[in-house]
């Protein structure tokens, strides 16, 4: 086995799956992580069904879901899991000790601080290198719920409530968590290692038995308690379990069959580069853009399957009177998959971290707010370059896109056929376009990007430029409804399975 081969099946965490990890030739890390989430499914079915609130008081729920999830870190990650600790415990002393009315920031600059450090450290010292044990994903979870957390404490015990939006009201926290309920909330065992980020109250109605009657009461518009949801019982989420495995198996068969055989750095070879043709290129760039999701696919929603299991994620009943287990949800592959637009597919994709943008950031930035909001985002994903090149060239895209779409689009409505035709139009370009501004995301480093970049001709960049130019005399309102556009990307919420019922739809960024 060869030296790449050796640092593939190491890691700080666990190795009493090593031999696993051998006979299917995937890395160590990958293993580990894939058996805590599926003990995480079955845990999640006993924790429902056996450690109800019927059937025990909440402490008892949160320490087992605290300590689940802490060893689930520690078989992942060995010692690297001391780092989510570290900043957990630090951030818990600060919300007790610190001043309440900087709480808030104090968090954030440790919690974000302490991230961008170790993010800096896997560029910097490892050299571009992802770590054999790459414990950041968990600890980018853990920032956003540290933040969300202590921006809502802020809200609850520091102003008023007409001071409050109407998403921030029923969000405010009144009293500061114990600390098992920290805890509980950061750690916990559904959403410990690939998330999603929800809010402190809602998981403590799950914990404490009000989540799913505290919804069914909001879908029937009253809060007396007579409407006889009280009376019947709780709707089983496993229809919406076996749904979304069914998913994850399809994503699954897909990453094994199709993705492995497109690996993203093919597109920098520089014998690709140098003898394929344009198209050719293109087209590769294309499918293995493409191929690459079903990865995040499968990531996130084997992790809403998790939070389901446990009886966590209700949302209410839908328009046919339903159950719906998407209260949680971090994308909607339908939608991102037939987008025409770069805002619908940006508003479907890891919806949850949209959401955490607009409520610690977006809501609350005095001015500034689209551009302060973009470099968290960016700050919260790391510091690879390549990550940089991606959010720097969204910006103009989306403007570019806004403008054709405001100037063109009515003209295309008046027939079926040239609507169908625009749709299909604007998908291919939109994906197309998406390849084009990720590539440098999966990429990473200046290099290859900047030889994809050359490998592409800049096209999608010239093509902006043009677009910009030809549009200059309407700039102000070219400029006004881009704006308009990212507004509405930070407060028009995730997609409609995913809404809170009866929401004010002001959920959703990324």
């Amino acid at each position: 086995m060869g030296e790449r081969e050796d640092t593939a099946f190491k890691t700080t965490g666990s190795k009493w799956l090593l031999p696993v990890s051998e006979y299917l030739g995937f890395p160590l890390d990958q293993v580990n992580f894939l058996t805590c989430q599926l003990f995480a499914l079955a845990a999640a079915f006993w924790f429902r069904l056996y450690l109800s609130p019927s059937h025990a008081n909440p402490l008892v729920r949160h320490a087992v879901a605290a300590l689940l999830g802490i060893a689930f870190l520690i078989f992942c990650f060995g010692w690297y899991s001391a780092h989510i600790l570290t900043v957990v415990v630090a951030s818990y002393l600060i919300i007790i000790k610190a001043d309440i009315n900087n709480v808030h920031r104090y968090s954030m600059v440790t919690a974000m601080g302490y991230l961008t450090v170790c993010q800096v450290s896997r560029v910097f010292i490892y050299n571009y290198g992802v770590l054999s044990t790459d414990f950041s994903g968990p600890l980018m979870i853990v920032t956003q719920k540290i933040t969300t957390l202590a921006f809502q404490l802020h809200d609850g015990m520091c102003k008023k409530p007409e001071q409050l939006t109407p998403e921030q009201k029923p969000l405010a926290i009144n009293v500061k968590p114990s600390l098992i309920e920290y805890l509980s909330y950061n750690l916990n065992f559904l959403s410990i290692l690939v998330g999603p980020c929800s809010n402190y109250k809602e998981y403590m109605d799950f914990i404490e038995g009000r989540h799913i009657s505290r919804r069914l009461r909001q879908h029937s518009g009253t809060c007396n308690g007579q409407n006889g949801y009280d009376k019947t019982p709780d709707p089983s989420p496993l229809n919406a379990v076996c749904r979304k495995l069914l998913i994850c198996s399809g994503c699954m068969l897909f990453f094994l069959t199709v993705t492995r055989s497109l690996p993203i750095m093919y597109n920098v070879d520089p014998n690709f580069v140098s003898h394929a043709p344009f198209v050719t290129r293109l087209t590769y760039a294309f499918l293995s853009i493409q191929a690459a999701r079903p990865k995040f696919y499968f990531a996130w929603t084997l992790a809403d399957a998790v939070n389901n299991a446990a009886g966590y994620g209700f949302l209410g009943m839908d328009e046919n009177g339903k159950p719906s287990w998407d209260l949680i949800c971090n994308l909607n592959i339908l939608k991102i998959e037939t987008a025409t637009s770069f805002k619908t597919f940006i508003d479907n994709w890891n919806i949850r971290t949209g959401i955490w943008l607009k409520t610690v950031c977006y809501d609350r930035a005095p001015k500034h707010r689209l551009a302060l909001t973009f470099i968290l985002s960016a700050l919260w994903h790391g510091v690879y370059p390549g990550y940089y090149f991606t959010f720097i060239t969204a910006i103009p895209i989306t403007m570019a896109a806004r403008a054709v779409r405001k100037s063109v689009r009515h003209y295309l409505l008046s027939s079926r056929g040239l609507k169908l035709g625009y749709d299909i139009v604007t998908w291919a370009a939109t994906q197309l376009a998406i390849c084009y501004t990720v590539m440098p995301f999966l990429l990473l480093a200046v290099d290859p990007t900047l030889v994809y970049y050359r490998s592409m001709y800049f096209h999608v960049h010239i093509i902006i430029l043009v677009v910009i130019a030809l549009h200059r005399k309407h700039k102000p309102s070219v400029f006004s409804a881009t704006n308009k556009t990212f507004s509405s990307s930070f407060s028009s919420p995730c997609p409609t399975q995913c809404q809170p019922v009866h929401s004010n739809n002001n959920d959703k960024v990324d």
